[in-house]
């Protein structure tokens, strides 16, 4: 083993601020929900809820490609909010699917997360106005650079030249 090796990569990282960032501001709009004592809402829930309150019910694929994620990571959430009171499951058109329905506790509350909504991407557009170069544009420009090369060729050629990888 080399000394490197002993070195903790963790210590320092340019994706923990873009993390950390993220989670404080979940954080700031999770006080918004508990001051307006809206119990046990999770921010990240709030994009499927106003779906399902706008569209109707979905089946778990239509949900998850509707918010462009997975249809694992989508199950998971569903499965969380449904625990949590905020949706629940039905038989689906067939017999391996499943409906995705609002509960009358989040009928009561859609309306007010929508506004909750525009609130805060007003809130962004005015943080963006601040700052000399806005989030919106940092992440077109990192999804151009994706575009000419992606993360996982970028990992994996510098893995290529570190023996630690090639053990």
């Amino acid at each position: 083993m080399t000394d490197d090796w002993l070195a903790d990569p963790t210590e320092e990282s340019a994706w923990r601020p873009w993390r950390l960032l993220q989670a404080a501001m979940d954080d700031e709009i999770a006080r918004v929900y508990a001051d307006a004592r809206i119990d046990g809402l999770k921010p990240n829930w709030v994009m499927e809820l106003i779906r399902l309150g706008v569209h109707g019910p979905m089946t778990i694929t239509e949900l998850a490609v509707s918010v462009q994620r997975t249809h694992s990571a989508m199950s998971q959430k569903v499965a969380a909010m449904r625990s949590a009171g905020w949706v629940r499951t039905v038989p689906g058109p067939d017999a391996r699917s499943k409906r995705v329905d609002l509960t009358d506790r989040a009928r009561a509350v859609v309306g007010r997360l929508a506004a909750e909504w525009r609130a805060t991407e007003a809130a962004i557009a005015e943080i963006e106005a601040e700052i000399p170069y806005p989030l919106t544009r940092v992440v077109r420009d990192i999804e151009a650079a994706l575009e000419r090369k992606s993360l996982h060729d970028r990992i994996t050629e510098r893995l290529a030249g570190d023996p630690e990888w090639r053990r």
